[in-house]
């Protein structure tokens, strides 16, 4: 059965591997959703016997020699926290006549806003009956959602006495599994691109189909950066007779973890054409969902299933989430990286979150370490990252991998290796040194090389830290993984806190010189831009010309698009107006200096 409307207006997108492993644990009884990573089998597989343990449950251990252990270990993980989260939430709504401080946090922590609070506000005051109350409270009152998170590109092969196993087995394939199996009522998150063998496998588990009263027990969130990307994607997931139930739009680099930059596109300017186009996005996806259930003779329902426009990606201001809100017409917003200061949400072990803290946007960068090649937002400092150059300084490059998420490399290889392991950087490093290149080149090279550090063990430890469970196998290296918007929030707070400077009541941000998540965005995006211009100042063709000639372009028109917004929006951006035009024109100067050669210009 799907649960009411959530009355909060913001959620907690997943973080690294560990971070929020359990975070549900400590939110979803407060009815505030959070989302987990289901790609660590093994460290969820220590968490359940945590979490067993703790509340002196028998523990059954689900051993890798058992038949479909991967998803069985998820599936039993997933639906252990929805006991657990249940009986917490139940507690809460059973406690309301002992003036418990967990029914009164749950109340306290929601939007000024909220229906419920206002109803509830409103009953207490006219001194409505106990069983009055009470009867409201076990109808409206919600759990958060246990979300999950897959990224689609991480479906490596397995193997069982050196055969391949069917795809199935996958990586993703046996998470979703594991997911779709279990009894919990929530989200799967799909993120870094699409993976249409993996789409197709949601059509055999029925909890993705809606019901005779057209509810979905289980739902399909898209984690996209732009329109079109959303629209194709949805397009397949209908024509199978699935329907996208949240499209979460992220930030392409005003983010934590991986970053999927666009060509040049901004928050801003996607944020708008969702808003202008989403009633003829959901009528066409109807329009082609309702044929393939027929086809399925699954019964179709006569409007459109409903559907969540989330953001997320820097937002750091009750007045930035509120204007998302409103101006967007969005249903949540993510917050995501200042709960990492949040002991009491986030599995953070005392250094990093001393580290993250106290950083500024100097120890704030895009990094080449992810195995993925994808660019990664780290933080300087990190344990995981000395561990690595301690590892280097020995002659010992590389790690063990002991995890093997991420083997996807095949250059020396029949079977894929990752490129973080010491496997692959003894071969690639033989093969650099029998280049002979010049000493700068070759340092250069051997940098990009041994920069790769492995996240699969340094994202998930932190939750075996902080729960004093054993790292021998990983290691006590932590990786980090925050937005640059860590820059501005320091100190250590409560959930409660956090979620009264989400809603304005109170400020936790102590610096004056934060700059507008719009305004950081297109920061973030000029030195981008300018990186990917030397990349290519030697040695660039005709294609990649014309790639940064429309990333400008791109870039341009968003300038517009945010001077258009500032001046016109009456209502918001008073008392910052000025300074938001201000620095729109010095960003604008600094775009049209940078100028292409001449002769790449011919070139395109």
């Amino acid at each position: 059965m799907n649960h009411p409307q959530n009355e909060h207006t913001f959620h907690i997108p997943v973080m690294g591997i560990g971070f929020t492993i359990d975070s549900a644990l400590r939110t979803a009884p407060f009815g505030i959703s959070s989302s987990l990573s289901l790609l660590d089998d093994k460290l969820i597989e220590k968490m359940r016997e945590f979490h067993t343990k703790r509340v002196q449950r028998t523990f059954t251990p689900i051993d890798k020699s058992a038949e479909d252990f991967r998803a069985k270990r998820i599936t039993a993980y997933l639906d252990l926290l929805d006991d657990l989260i249940r009986e917490k939430f139940n507690r809460i709504k059973a406690s309301f006549s002992e003036k418990s401080q967990d029914f009164q946090k749950y109340l306290d922590m929601l939007p000024d806003y909220s229906r419920l609070k206002q109803e509830l506000t409103h009953l207490l005051n006219e001194n409505a009956s106990i069983k009055k109350i009470q009867d409201y409270i076990q109808t409206h009152l919600t759990m958060g959602s246990i979300d999950v998170n897959i990224m689609t590109k991480l479906d490596i092969t397995n193997y069982k006495q050196n055969k391949v196993l069917p795809i199935e087995y996958n990586d993703a394939h046996a998470a979703l599994r594991g997911f779709a199996n279990s009894k919990i009522d929530a989200s799967i998150i799909l993120s870094a691109g699409m993976n249409p063998r993996l789409y197709s496998y949601f059509e055999k588990f029925a909890d993705f189909y809606p019901d005779l009263k057209g509810r979905l027990k289980k739902k399909i969130v898209l984690k996209v950066s732009d329109y079109r990307s959303a629209f194709i994607q949805g397009k397949f997931f209908a024509k199978k007779g699935l329907w996208v139930s949240e499209y979460r739009i992220e930030s392409g680099l005003n983010c934590g973890g991986h970053a999927f930059a666009t060509d040049g596109f901004l928050m801003g300017p996607i944020l708008e054409e969702f808003a202008q186009k989403r009633k003829a996005l959901l009528s066409s996806l109807h329009e082609i969902l309702i044929k393939a259930l027929q086809k399925k003779n699954i019964a179709s329902p006569e409007t459109p299933l409903p559907v969540r426009f989330t953001a997320q990606g820097g937002v750091g201001t009750a007045e930035e989430h509120q204007f998302l809100l409103e101006h967007y017409k969005l249903d949540s917003v993510g917050w995501g990286t200042p709960f990492l200061l949040v002991p009491e949400v986030a599995n953070v072990d005392a250094h990093s979150r001393e580290l993250l803290s106290e950083s500024k946007e100097k120890d704030l960068y895009l990094s080449g370490i992810s195995p993925l090649g994808v660019p990664f937002n780290s933080l300087r400092g990190n344990t995981k990252d000395i561990a690595k150059q301690q590892w280097i300084d020995k002659g010992r490059p590389g790690s063990p991998c002991p995890k093997k998420y991420v083997m996807f490399n095949t250059e020396f290889t029949d079977k894929p290796i990752c490129t973080a392991s010491r496997h692959y950087q003894s071969l690639k490093l033989k093969e650099l040194n029998a280049k002979n290149l010049p000493q700068a080149e070759h340092d250069s090279e051997y940098e990009k090389i041994t920069e790769k550090s492995c996240l699969c063990v340094g994202l998930g430890t932190p939750a075996l830290l902080v729960n004093k469970l054993e790292t021998k196998v990983e290691g006590p290296g932590v990786s980090v993984c925050p937005g640059p918007n860590m820059a501005y929030f320091s100190g250590s707070w409560s959930l409660s806190k956090m979620v009264d400077h989400i809603y304005g009541r109170i400020n936790i941000i102590k610096r004056n010189d934060r700059p507008h998540l719009f305004i950081k965005e297109l920061k973030l995006y000029l030195d981008y831009f300018k990186n990917k211009i030397n990349e290519n100042a030697k040695a660039a063709d005709g294609k990649q010309i014309a790639y940064l000639l429309e990333f400008q372009k791109n870039l341009d028109a968003g300038i517009e698009y945010y001077r258009q917004l500032f001046t016109e929006c009456t209502l918001k951006f008073q008392d910052i107006k000025k300074q938001l035009l201000k620095e729109l024109d010095q960003l604008k100067m600094e775009l049209n200096a940078i100028v292409l050669r001449e002769e790449q210009r011919v070139a395109v």
